[in-house]
């Protein structure tokens, strides 16, 4: 008893704490069932890999930084019929990550285009890619301001170093021609070395009014389209059909 209780401490010294768990019930099966040391050791040790591997994937998404936590699976695809189902579960494998490729999100506000983009940088984060969310106008301020305190390769390197960066809502704000430099610049890094995915309420043919120079538009475009997956969203709002719901439930409860 006294070896027995000393196991128990130095797994929980060790941090074993799914093993110091189990341990006791599987003592028992060695009395009561014709189980091997060998057995109950892989036993044992596979509990404590896949608890771990939850943690890890836990961790890594929390430190993605997504604003809410979605998966595919809870998209309405029944409302947005434009959205290629089998072509998103085909995205989910996350083969997309391996091939270096980009994803484009387009449509108009509220059709669930950052819906999917979380939910694919999920997937990756679970699988323990490293990924980062950051809306647009977020990460030109943060690029703008390096730039200004003389650190800004420091800063395009952080960002490029992801396996996976969500880069949200570029194009509802107007970006001037240093910002648009600078999303340039980051692009570029990131180009043929990881996989990006936009979100857009932009058409391509107006990326050049949006960022106030048709060159840089131009460039890069050819950089995140080269290698991408372009899913164009058109339907109604969710937000709307959050509303619409409501609304028929009060004529409903009238009547």
């Amino acid at each position: 008893m006294i070896n027995y209780n000393k196991v128990l401490s130095n797994l929980e010294e060790l941090k074993l704490d799914k093993i110091r768990t189990f341990l006791p019930n599987y003592l028992n099966s060695i009395k009561d069932k014709d189980i091997s040391i060998v057995d109950i050791l892989y036993e044992l040790t596979e509990k404590e890999v896949e608890f771990k591997n939850q943690r890890a994937s836990r961790i890594q998404v929390v430190v993605s930084a997504f604003p809410f936590e979605k998966e595919v699976r809870d998209f309405d695809f029944l409302y947005q019929p434009s959205v290629n189902k089998s072509q998103i579960l085909d995205l989910e494998s996350l083969r997309f990550l391996e091939n270096k490729e980009n994803i484009v999100f387009v449509g108009t506000s509220g059709v669930g285009k950052t819906h999917l983009a979380v939910a694919l940088g999920m997937a990756a984060a679970k699988k323990r890619y490293s990924v980062y969310f950051i809306p647009c106008h977020d990460l030109i301020l943060n690029l703008k301001k390096a730039y200004n305190e003389n650190r800004l390769e420091a800063r395009l390197k952080h960002y490029a170093k992801y396996q996976l960066l969500v880069i949200d809502e570029i194009g509802y704000l107007p970006l001037d021609r240093t910002g648009a430099n600078l999303l340039f610049q980051l692009i570029t890094k990131r180009y043929e070395v990881n996989s990006t995915i936009i979100t857009t309420n932009q058409v391509f043919s107006k990326w050049g009014d949006m960022f106030s120079d048709n060159t840089l538009a131009a460039a890069i475009l050819d950089r995140l389209l080269h290698h991408s997956h372009i899913i164009k969203i058109t339907g109604p709002s969710y937000r709307l059909k959050g509303k619409i719901e409501e609304f028929e439930e009060k004529i409903s409860s009238i009547k």
